[in-house]
């Protein structure tokens, strides 16, 4: 007698040699029947049902596939085994030698890839779209609109007409840079008043929270959203003999800001200079509060149809002159002495042999640190005189860059005040450079510097310049789309990330102050 090899197969055969010669010797003895002997016979009984059924089960499957034919056997024995891979991890089945085969005790767990999470960017994760029946809105009549109304062609042509020498389709391109030009023969359809109609697809200010980032107050994303969906009601000269044109916008009932005559308006400008919109959303977060609001604007005006910075019209500012756009006339040298005369800090009166302007002192410190970080420097050297500048620059074509023997001598410009408040300074034309070196920075715009706004300060000490800036540029979506989306958002930023160290470090070294300037 064999002895079994399977675990299964030992526990029957043992159970069986133990109880079948007792029930044997039970039956065949003439002792009266005990308890323990009706006990264990009950006890083998059951264990032979058991076994009867388990046989009767086995047989019932067996009978299946033989009705299926022996094309399914075949066919069953030659499939490979989709699930296990092939690298040995899992074996195969085992294969009983009754035909049957005992799948695996494996369970298959599909892993995820981790996914990566970026930046939390407060205020901007869209909520659920909710189903809104929208009706269908009409075209504004010609009554509807406030102020003139004109064909862009023919505001083009009037604009020309009264600016001598303008060149019909001029551009605002500067020298060296790809010129773009005036769109012509647009017009709304059906001959009616020629607008721009606004966007049916929503705002092109993302704002899907309750509230603002607390550096934009209300009346700045009010503003914003004029400028990015506001209806174009007409075209018009900035100023006389400019080439540079003003849109101006259909508003909601009154102008909720500046406005050139009934309505508001902007000042459209080159798509080159689309800092503009960086150098705003900055100057927020800094606490500065120095720029007007700018967005970035597709206009149907452009020929090329780039995205093009498009900055609010304020028709408050000082009247400039035409050579340096400031309403201060100052030049290098007279600066410097405004800085060591330190005119009205601390509410002093200057004497009127100091030369003081009306700008207080901490205005120049709050200028210095903004261009520096931008790199701007058509306000406090216009003649490039404190880096190595490209041949596109305008310092360079202009020939201004062979005056640097005498800077005194050399006029400041763009600086520009309110004509209600001639004590601060109004950031115009923040056009900045994000392709310059570390080792080919500007420090001449920090010079005579002695103090910093603290506000601005403990932002770039903070850490959090970044996340703040994500999270507001992300607003202008249009602007956000032109950079490349985050990936191009973020190299910007870095470089604005090192030149805040190398302005931390330069604070450090120099002993510089860094005061409250909330005045």
């Amino acid at each position: 007698m064999s002895c079994p090899d399977k675990p299964g197969q030992l526990i029957n055969w043992f159970l069986s040699s133990l109880c079948v010669p007792r029930v044997r010797k039970l039956w065949s003895s003439r002792r009266p029947r005990t308890r323990r002997n009706l006990l264990l016979g009950t006890a083998c009984a059951i264990y032979l049902g058991f076994l009867v059924s388990q046989v009767g089960r086995a047989s019932a499957p067996h009978g299946g596939r033989a009705r299926k034919g022996p094309h399914w056997s075949r066919a069953t024995a030659e499939a490979p085994f989709p699930e296990i891979p092939l690298d040995g991890t899992l074996a195969p089945p085992e294969s009983q030698g009754n035909g049957t085969t005992l799948q695996p005790n494996v369970v298959y767990i599909t892993l995820r890839s981790k996914r990566s999470k970026p930046a939390s960017i407060r205020g901007t994760v869209k909520p659920k779209r909710r189903k809104k029946y929208a009706v269908a809105s009409q075209a504004p009549g010609p009554g509807a609109l406030v102020g003139p109304s004109l064909r862009p062609q023919e505001a083009a042509r009037a604009a020309d007409a009264e600016v001598p020498g303008h060149v019909r389709g001029g551009n605002l391109a500067k020298a060296g840079e790809r010129p773009w030009g005036w769109m012509q023969g647009l017009g709304a359809p059906g001959g009616g008043a020629d607008v721009q109609l606004p966007r049916a697809q929503g705002s092109n200010i993302r704002l899907y929270s309750e509230s603002a980032p607390s550096w934009l107050s209300g009346e700045d994303i009010g503003r914003m959203r004029l400028l990015a969906d506001g209806a174009v009601a007409a075209l018009q000269p900035a100023w006389p003999r400019s080439r540079a044109r003003l849109l101006v916008l259909q508003g909601p009932g009154r102008p909720a800001g500046p406005a050139c005559g009934p309505s508001p308006c902007g000042l459209l400008k080159q798509p080159l200079d689309m800092s503009e919109v960086f150098a705003f959303h900055l100057d927020r977060i800094l606490g500065l509060n120095r720029t007007l609001p700018s967005v970035s604007r597709k206009s149907e005006f452009i020929q090329d149809g780039r995205p093009c910075p498009f900055i609010l019209w304020d028709s408050s500012l000082s009247p400039t002159s035409n050579e340096t756009h400031s309403s201060v006339k100052l030049t290098w040298g007279t600066y410097q002495q405004l800085l060591k005369q330190k005119c009205w800090k601390n509410g002093r009166v200057p004497k009127p042999e100091w030369g003081c302007t009306e700008i207080h002192h901490h205005e120049w410190s709050k200028m210095a640190l903004f261009d520096f970080l931008l790199q701007i420097y058509n306000r406090l050297d216009t003649n490039c005189c404190g880096f190595r500048p490209r041949k596109e620059d305008a310092c360079v074509q202009s020939g201004q860059r062979l005056k640097c023997d005498n800077q005194d001598a050399v006029a400041l410009a763009h600086i520009v005040q309110r004509k209600q408040d001639p004590r601060h300074l109004v950031f115009i034309d923040n056009k900045g450079f994000f392709d310059r070196s570390e080792d080919n920075l500007n420090f001449k715009l920090l010079e005579g510097i002695k103090e910093f706004p603290e506000s601005a300060v403990s932002v770039l000490k903070s850490q959090h310049l970044r996340q703040k800036l994500l999270q507001s540029l992300f607003l202008d979506k249009v602007y956000w789309e032109s950079q490349g989306g985050r990936q191009g958002i973020e190299k910007l930023i870095d470089v604005v990330e090192q030149r805040a160290q190398i302005l931390l470090t330069y604070i450090n070294a120099h002993g510089a102050e860094v005061l409250p300037m909330n005045e």
